[in-house]
């Protein structure tokens, strides 16, 4: 009887695995990728397409094309339960997919717990396909008013988010927009210095508000609370306050991290059922834990690709071993980006000429096995 080998989700870190299907089914393998949709979206250029820098198509992989035409099946459905007992990932369409080894890529979610109204005009920054919803919005109600866009939260995302928004609103027929970030201390606390002054300036020189230290108690249809009682009106919101693993693992019972994500050990396997894998945001690495980057399930891809075909096959496994520092790069949405990679920090064109580089790099390495 023929191993069936699942691929929960179609993220980043199950690049190269993705890409090399056919080496499995020509072992005899059995190979079926699960993902709530047809595509990947890349989110390093997630913000770059909200603001028109690239068309959605530019920063999406085909995953069930490229699954299908590599001797795989394609399940559209989310993984709403794992029962490690039968070896059987529960889907919310109701149906049911055994495995033999199993490999989760379920990515994270943005926290919508404070948001007590419906979701009418709130956007969370993930999955990347709300950023193309809110777009079609934004360029929609723009046409017709001037638009308050308010962004909760202080991070990376946040500062992308509101200088790719005021890129947005600069198209034609558009009309000026209120764009103001919300923060419970400042913009981007947890960078140096550096990076912070230059995102701050990039944004204040631009016109987007920044309004430190709010608590933010609730968010109704198109109404921010604090506390105080302070409010803010918005008529488009976005969620951009930080990301948690996918709740999957914590209501299948299995071995989780302090924040939920799979714990897995240097191999991305989890302890307790070692055939099952991960990687991505939805794991908790049980060495080192890893800051939610791309660069990290980039950097799993290999690690994944050798050890889902070692677990079939019985042979070594091989660590995943996390580099020290990581190039981050920040587009700014103008053009400009900020450039930060231990002690060389630098902001302007050419930072983001760098990221436009390496993103277009990746899309191209990729897409060239969807053909």
């Amino acid at each position: 009887m023929r191993k069936n080998l699942v691929l929960a989700g179609g993220g980043h870190a199950h690049m190269m695995a993705l890409a090399q299907l056919s080496r499995f089914v020509e072992k005899g393998y059995s190979v079926t990728v699960i993902g709530p949709s047809e595509y990947h979206y890349y989110s390093g250029m997630g913000p770059g397409m909200l603001g028109g820098t690239y068309a959605p198509e530019e920063i999406r992989f085909a995953t069930k094309h490229l699954v299908e035409k590599n001797g795989g099946a394609f399940k559209l459905g989310s993984v709403v339960h794992i029962d490690a007992g039968t070896r059987t990932v529960h889907l919310d369409t109701g149906e049911a997919v055994c495995y033999d080894v199993l490999s989760c890529n379920l990515g994270s979610q943005v926290n919508r717990d404070i948001v007590t109204g419906d979701m009418k005009g709130v956007y969370t920054v993930k999955p990347i396909e709300r950023l193309i919803a809110a777009r079609t919005q934004i360029l929609s109600v723009g046409k017709q008013k001037s638009i308050a866009v308010a962004i909760v939260g202080g991070g990376p995302s946040a500062v992308e988010i509101a200088g790719n928004i005021h890129r947005l609103v600069q198209s034609p027929g558009i009309q000026p927009a209120v764009i103001r970030i919300l923060t419970r201390s400042t913009v981007m606390p947890h960078h140096p210095a550096g990076v912070r002054s230059r995102a701050l300036a990039s944004l204040k020189n631009r016109g987007i508000e920044i309004l430190e230290d709010c608590r933010i108690q609730e968010i109704k249809t198109g109404l921010v609370v604090e506390p105080s009682g302070t409010r803010h009106t918005f008529d488009i919101l976005f969620l951009a306050t930080g990301v948690k693993p996918n709740p999957a693992f914590k209501r299948s019972g299995l071995q989780t991290g302090p924040d939920g994500g799979l714990l897995v050990n240097r191999y991305l396997q989890h302890k307790e059922h070692p055939e099952i894998f991960g990687g991505g945001d939805c794991i908790y690495f049980e060495d080192k834990p890893l800051d939610k980057v791309g660069v990290y399930a980039v950097r799993q891809n290999p690690v994944l690709l050798h050890n889902l075909m070692a677990s079939l096959e019985g042979t070594q496994l091989i660590p995943f071993k996390p580099q020290e520092d990581y190039l981050l790069i920040f587009n700014l949405g103008d053009g400009t980006g900020i450039f930060h990679k231990r002690w060389i920090r630098f902001g302007g064109r050419l930072a983001f000429k760098i990221k436009d580089a390496v993103d277009r790099k990746f899309m191209r390495t990729f897409k060239a096995f969807e053909t």
